[in-house]
């Protein structure tokens, strides 16, 4: 259920303090960004960008260990953090070195909802609800596949920012390494959505479907149904169905459809309409007259396949906002979350501020002091985050370990 306790944003100076003191989980955010201490300028060399009151920008923050970054977290109280590259030289000293090169970063996806909006009905801009957060759990669930089959990536980190989207942290040592040009093959393989706002049409299939496209498929049908013709009832009436049917690049067979559609009395009749008028079109075609076999799979996955800003994932040194930061204007936490379980993650029933800080005194009300010491985030609704979070670090520190060891050998050899 989404919280009970409002927020109210001119509380966020009061309330950041408490949270950097008593919740942030430093010593798991440390043991992510350090992977190991491999080399042992990892951790030192990364960029951190504070936002602070006023929209004030602080780039180019570092710090040498876990100590430090606590003291500047809790000294700040940043309104949000970012997180950018481990650099050749500590960022903090990037004004008094000649060369100053971003080497390595997570492989990062960032999906807005706001890049939905040409096929959500329910919402715009930043509002969301549970109908449209849909669009959101096809997206992960998509991604997620593809990451782990496609390019054998384990680690990945799912964050819910704060309001309206979700990112991606994909931690292998592998991803980490990859060049600018290498983000950008993979960037470019996961996106199928091409095309401007002035453009219809922005899903194109070669008549051999990739296997990633039909395991996309196979997904977004699951859901279609749900979230296309009931959620949003896309179909609903005539200026939605119109854009639907403009993705039928064929005249003669769109026109043929315009006729009919008034004629069905919902968004499900229509869709069974206009699959089967489109497999009779296909069936007569010799599939030289603009009508594709693969023309329903492409309106299918023009309507729920991600929508990912590609360029925070081709940037080498592009900031993303941190897991664990807080968004100023909903108060909410970016929590991590399980994508096994994105079909129940709910973003209105995310924690914020005020509700977090009323949790710890309803814990600590009446309590002996032996009873309230225990870590304040397992007090709260934050505690589910942490364990995902901490379920995360498990697995990444069996990589971390082997590289450890690789280190220590290549040492021994020397």
């Amino acid at each position: 259920m989404p919280s009970s306790t409002s927020f109210d944003p001119e509380m966020l100076p009061d309330l950041l303090p408490v949270y950097y003191k008593r919740l942030f989980p430093y010593n798991q955010y440390y043991r992510w960004l350090s992977y190991g201490n491999v080399p042992k300028t990892y951790f030192p060399h990364r960029e951190f960008c504070f936002t602070l009151a006023d929209d004030i920008y602080v780039r180019y923050q570092s710090f040498r260990d876990q100590e430090e970054m606590e003291k500047e977290i809790k000294k700040h109280c940043p309104h949000k953090i970012d997180i950018g590259a481990v650099y050749s030289f500590r960022p903090k000293e990037h004004r008094t070195v000649s060369v100053f090169t971003p080497l390595e970063k997570e492989l990062v996806f960032d999906i807005d909802m706001t890049d939905y909006d040409e096929v959500r009905t329910c919402c715009s801009g930043a509002d969301i609800c549970h109908k449209c957060w849909k669009f959101m759990t096809v997206a992960v669930k998509i991604l997620d596949a593809a990451l782990r089959e496609d390019f054998g990536y384990q680690h990945l980190l799912w964050v819910y920012s704060g309001r309206r989207g979700v990112h991606c942290w994909v931690s292998d040592a592998s991803a980490r390494a990859l060049s600018q040009p290498q983000r950008s093959a993979v960037a470019e393989y996961l996106q199928l959505i091409r095309g401007g706002d002035s453009q219809s049409k922005k899903v194109n299939i070669t008549q051999k479907v990739h296997p990633s496209i039909k395991r996309a498929e196979g997904i977004a049908k699951k859901y279609f149904e749900g979230l296309i013709l009931e959620d949003q009832d896309l179909l609903g009436t005539p200026d939605q169905w119109a854009k639907v049917l403009a993705l039928i690049p064929e005249q003669s067979l769109r026109e043929s459809l315009e006729k009919v559609m008034s004629q069905c009395s919902n968004s499900h009749q229509r869709w069974n309409t206009i699959q089967s008028e489109i497999s009779k079109a296909i069936n007569k075609s010799d599939f030289k007259k603009g009508i594709k076999p693969n023309l329903v799979t492409e309106i299918i996955l023009q309507l729920v396949y991600p929508r990912l800003d590609i360029h925070v994932t081709k940037g080498l040194n592009h900031l993303l906002k941190s897991p664990f930061c807080i968004h100023p204007k909903t108060g909410r936490v970016c929590v991590c979350f399980d994508p096994r379980k994105a079909d129940a993650f709910d973003p209105m029933a995310v924690p914020n501020l005020s509700q977090l800080v009323e949790e710890i005194n309803q814990f600590d009300a009446g309590k002996t002091d032996e009873e309230r010491a225990v870590a304040e985030y397992k007090k709260t609704s934050m505690k589910e985050a942490v364990v995902v979070f901490e379920s995360f670090l498990a697995g990444l520190s069996k990589e971390n370990a082997s590289r450890r060891q690789e280190s220590s050998d290549m040492k021994k050899d020397f």
